[in-house]
């Protein structure tokens, strides 16, 4: 039986997560690509990422891009930011909103404070999900977010699509793993697929 595999990649999950397996700890996409490939070739894969700056001649965007077996052949879609200013935030020990303030402060004039979020790759990551459901049999999701739950449950529920995660053990959304019918923990072959 033939098993075409898409695999959708939200780079600011992984490389914020990859963290946790050390500051020196830095993913290969080839060798990840060549790791989770040996359960099966991967038809297409996307890696969508936020700069708020020309990268059409960034090095790591174009290697990603470069075909097998020089570089693992992924597609690269590029968002911007949006910028969140915050005033006040939750706070988790006294169970209520609170001010955010500046420690810096001088002056009347409050200090504005924000904060960068993607824009948009939830949204592409769910839209190339469902656009492309005709050409592929299991969708492989690379991202740890529970936003993209109403997607998924139609992709699996609807669409009758094979969901896989090529994941870490820290920040994938509870709600992901049960629906997962396999899970690739990188933690499991990390020095594996190690720069």
């Amino acid at each position: 039986m033939n098993n075409r595999r898409l695999w959708l990649i939200d780079a600011g999950y992984l490389n914020s997560v990859q963290r946790t397996l050390g500051e020196d700890f830095k993913l290969d996409y080839l060798k990840l690509r060549n790791k989770i490939e040996e359960d099966g070739e991967i038809w297409r894969a996307f890696f969508l990422t936020s700069s708020d700056k020309d990268e059409s001649g960034n090095q790591f965007y174009n290697w990603l891009k470069t075909g097998k077996p020089l570089g693992p052949a992924i597609i690269v879609k590029i968002y911007g930011y949006k910028e969140i200013y915050l005033t006040k935030a939750f706070c988790d020990d006294c169970n209520s909103m609170t001010e955010v303030l500046c420690k810096n402060k001088t002056g009347n004039a409050p200090h504005r404070i924000h904060k960068r979020e993607q824009k948009g790759v939830d949204v592409g990551l769910a839209t190339l999900a469902l656009t492309m459901l005709d050409s592929y049999d299991t969708l492989v999701l690379s991202s740890g977010d529970a936003d993209l739950l109403d997607a998924i449950e139609y992709i699996l529920n609807v669409a009758h699509k094979k969901l896989e995660l090529v994941v870490f053990r820290h920040g994938v959304a509870g709600d992901l793993q049960c629906r997962a019918d396999k899970i690739h923990w990188i933690n499991d072959f990390a020095s594996e697929v190690s720069k």
